[in-house]
């Protein structure tokens, strides 16, 4: 129910964000909306909680929560100047969380869309893991990482979730 909305919001604040990596967007006015993202993600989970009828529900408000964790944790370390090391830490966590999604999505796949999902969990997964080589361990490529996450931005939230929105995918 809340897949296209939920789509065009990480695609907005990946766009940014890797725009934002790119060092065109200041670190003061990137906490904004990595805030908002958060607030809409908080909120799609207690809407999933609260209509929950089976645990498929909560892992599905689980997986929203991870999203909406990594953009409040964003948020926070830009307004406190953090050196971003826990967040390196949590996403190598969500890497690993996420990775699984892969396959379920594609064990329950009832058509190309849903093929597609299962495509966005792995660049997800992927994304998360480069977050945690640059900032927890200090490696990989800030580069690298600042174009996968506009790309992952563009292809894996801000096309489809208009998509979904405006009715032209399922």
């Amino acid at each position: 129910m809340f897949l296209g909305l939920s789509l065009l919001v990480v695609g907005v604040v990946l766009c940014l964000n890797g725009v934002w990596l790119m060092g065109r967007i200041q670190d003061r006015e990137i906490i904004l909306i990595n805030a908002v993202a958060a607030l809409v993600f908080f909120a799609i989970v207690l809407l999933i909680a609260l209509a929950a009828r089976q645990p498929a529900d909560l892992l599905d408000a689980g997986m929203t929560l991870l999203f909406g964790t990594t953009y409040l944790w964003v948020a926070y370390n830009r307004t406190f100047a953090s050196s971003g090391e826990g967040l390196g830490w949590f996403s190598g966590f969500v890497a690993l969380t996420a990775a699984p999604m892969v396959l379920r999505v594609l064990a329950q796949a009832d058509g190309l869309f849903d093929v597609w999902l299962a495509g966005c969990w792995a660049a997800w997964s992927g994304l998360w893991f480069l977050y945690f080589l640059n900032l927890a361990l200090r490696r990989g490529s800030p580069r690298v990482t600042a174009i996968a996450t506009l790309l992952c931005g563009i292809f894996t939230g801000w096309l489809p979730g208009l998509a979904v929105l405006h009715g032209l995918a399922a």
